[in-house]
Formats: structure tokens, C-alpha cells, sequence
């Protein structure tokens, strides 16, 4: 099976698996995901949602927090892990949202990649999620679970595994098929225990490069 037909036969699988897959960080503005997103880097998704109401009901819009002392962010969001550098990264990017943008998140990736603290798995979640654009974030889950399955061939540079994906993945498929490499890497491909392959639906074709 070629790596354009493995695909299609995954993500056709994982759909029937998880149906309702959908980004687990809780956001209701696209600001509040890039920095929710920001605050995920090394700490769970379940903290993150915790953690960020706090930041909200003190600064509850971009230019309160382009506003407030970074210390005062770092405070909050310290149980994050990273905090000063996150405080940092989160008030500069709140700053240039509202000196060059408006107070708007720009929906193309160019101008996503100019904020401090966005990369391409960052602005991907946002052009997929918030803009509903051809996305596709390369979490650890995906690079785990398309090395494993054979989707890529050991690439761990998570550039190099998304440009891999495109080439395979059709573009209207990618964002919500990586939402659903999430779940599947958290219930069943999983990084820290041995993989449960004997309760996997993809069992029969996965290349289990393990």
C-alpha cells in the first residue's frame, strides 16, 4: 500500500473511531488559543484550562494584557512550567497583536510566524481551528504515530514531518486528522507504556515501527 493510499485508509478509520475529535485546549477567542497553545509547550492540556481562567479574569482582553507587567503574568502562569519565558513570549505577542494587527489575529501564516512564541504547530492550530484553513499540526503525537505507522520514515523534525504529510494528507482532511492523532496517542498509541496495538483499529495495517 502506498503512503498516499495508507493514509486515506487511516484517516477514513480514525474518523469512525473518533468522530467528535476536536482541540482539547478550551478557548472562545482565537487570542486565548495562542495562548493556551503558548502554555501547553511541555505541561498537559488539563492544566493549561485550569490555569487560564485565572490570567482572563485579571486581564480579560488583548490590550490588558499587552498592558500588564510581565511579572504579573508569570505569577499566574507559572504552574504552566516555563513561566518567565511564557509570561515573556505571551506579552510581546499581545503587544504586536494590538500595535500591528489591530487587536485581530492574522489568518495567514506569514504573519502568524511574526508573533514572539509562534511556530508552525501554533499557527497551524490556528489556521485549522480558528480559520478553518488547510492545516496540519505536528504535535509529538503526530510525529510518534506517522513514524510508527509509516506514514513518514524516522523524520522527527516536526517541519519535515509536516511537509512530509501535505504531500499525502488531503488538505481539507489535515487538522481534524491530527486532532485525532491526539486521541488516538493518548488512549491507545501510547508514548510512555507499551502501545496497546491488540485494541487498535489500525492494527491490520499499521507498519508498527515501534
Amino acid at each position: 500500500m502506498k503512503k498516499k493510499e495508507l493514509a486515506l485508509e487511516i484517516i477514513e478509520r480514525l474518523e469512525k473511531e473518533y468522530p467528535d475529535a476536536a482541540c482539547s485546549l478550551d478557548y472562545n477567542d482565537a487570542w486565548k488559543l495562542l495562548i493556551s497553545v503558548r502554555l501547553a509547550a511541555q505541561c498537559t492540556d488539563e492544566r493549561v484550562n485550569k490555569i487560564v481562567p485565572s490570567l482572563y479574569e485579571k486581564f480579560p482582553t488583548i490590550e490588558a494584557l499587552a498592558d500588564a507587567p510581565v511579572e504579573e503574568i508569570e505569577e499566574i502562569v507559572r504552574p504552566c512550567g516555563l513561566g518567565r519565558s511564557k509570561a515573556r513570549d505571551i506579552s510581546l505577542c499581545m503587544k504586536m497583536l494590538r500595535d500591528e494587527f489591530n487587536c485581530q489575529v492574522p489568518d495567514s501564516m506569514d504573519d502568524l510566524l511574526k508573533l514572539p512564541g509562534v511556530g508552525r504547530k501554533s499557527a497551524n492550530l490556528i489556521m485549522g481551528d480558528v480559520f478553518g484553513k488547510p492545516a496540519i499540526v505536528t504535535d509529538t503525537h503526530c510525529i510518534r504515530l506517522c513514524n510508527r505507522m509509516g506514514l513518514v520514515d524516522n523524520i522527527k523534525e516536526p517541519k519535515k514531518v509536516e511537509m512530509a504529510l501535505w504531500k499525502i494528507i488531503p488538505p481539507e482532511k489535515g487538522s481534524d486528522f491530527c486532532h485525532r492523532l491526539v486521541y488516538h496517542g493518548r488512549a491507545v498509541c501510547t508514548a510512555r507504556t507499551k502501545p496497546y496495538c491488540d485494541k487498535c483499529c489500525l492494527n491490520d495495517i499499521c507498519k508498527k515501527n515501534i
